[in-house]
């Protein structure tokens, strides 16, 4: 038998951030599914207060075929909910679906969420997000 011994550090005791930034970007690759989650829940959600039909392919990464559309709703409905900014699901992603489609611009919940993920995936997100999580790493980056 043989005992290893590996020093372990958080972000902020790495003595070489860049690597740990670098293994998640190549090995964590779903960092922001819960706002593709959110906004799927919101579409849903205003779908069912003001009628009509919902569809969707949406990805944290832009990708030829995404679309969000909404046919053959209640209008009024669509326009009480946004002058109110109602909540729908208690998400952020709300405000975001309901203003959107009220502006007939459904492309930004697309743009705002790729923007959201390219944030994620900076420096400055993967650190937000290593310090909010307690991630640790071994000395060559790698997450424990």
């Amino acid at each position: 038998m043989r005992v290893v011994e590996t020093k372990i550090y958080t972000i902020d005791e790495h003595p070489n951030p860049v690597l740990c930034y670098d293994w998640i970007r190549d090995n964590v690759h779903d960092l922001n599914q819960d706002s593709v989650d959110d906004i799927i829940r919101s579409i849903k959600a205003l779908t069912k207060e003001i009628g009509g039909t919902s569809d969707y392919s949406i990805s944290q990464v832009p990708c030829r075929g995404e679309y969000v559309v909404f046919r053959g709703y209640d209008k009024l409905a669509l326009e009480v909910i946004v002058k109110n900014d109602k909540n729908l699901t208690g998400y952020w992603s709300d405000y975001i679906v309901a203003r959107a489609v009220y502006q007939k611009n459904t492309s930004k919940i697309l743009r705002d969420l790729h923007e959201e993920t390219s944030y994620r995936y900076s420096d400055e997100g993967l650190y937000e997000h290593c310090v909010i999580n307690q991630w640790e790493f071994d000395e060559s980056g790698k997450l424990i």
